[in-house]
């Protein structure tokens, strides 16, 4: 009975992954869960039909970001944030512009700060025919100062689905202040 358990759920995995892969609706990203690998689709708008798949979609967007910021995958980085991106940091000022983003990131960023999201933050709002936002809090190690030093700060990020693509158009940082 458990074989036929773990069969059934096996074949179903395999079923729902074939009709993403044959569909096209989806960039699968994996996302590491203790020992196992999952794929997480990325859906375009159109293709999204509930909260729930607007939901998976933008967290898994928000995994590739910042995967990408920790990273300083500056090329994956800017490939999700849109060139006319307008970027308002409460502390740092205003950037405009993937280009200076990028930059931005690579001079201050890469090597000196990696990002988490704070579980039990996240909320995603649709807007209609444009995208989705994204309102979360997310913390920041400063890795290798004395007591990898921890920050914290709330962010409202625009995505846009343009041609089935999402990219990050909007973001305001702010409430940056010392982890409690």
């Amino acid at each position: 009975m458990i074989r036929m358990a773990r069969g059934s759920v096996l074949l179903t995995l395999i079923f729902e992954m074939l009709v993403v892969v044959v569909a096209g609706q989806a960039q699968p990203l994996r996302l590491r869960s203790g020992q196992a690998t999952t794929a997480v689709p990325i859906l375009p708008l159109d293709k999204i039909n509930s909260q729930a798949e607007l939901e998976q979609t933008i967290r898994a967007l928000d995994a590739e970001l910042f995967d990408a910021y920790n990273k300083c995958d500056l090329e994956k980085f800017g490939s999700l944030i849109d060139e006319n991106v307008e970027f308002y940091h409460d502390k740092a000022g205003n950037t405009f512009g993937r280009a200076a983003l990028v930059e931005a990131i690579k001079n201050n960023i890469c090597g000196k700060v990696t990002r988490e999201l704070a579980p039990g933050t996240l909320q995603v709002y649709p807007m209609k025919g444009y995208g989705a936002l994204e309102i979360g809090v997310h913390r920041f190690h400063h890795p290798g100062q004395s007591n990898d030093s921890l920050g914290e700060a709330s962010f409202v990020h625009l995505w846009q689905c343009k041609d089935g693509a999402w990219k990050v158009a909007r973001v305001i940082s702010y409430d940056h202040h010392e982890a409690k």
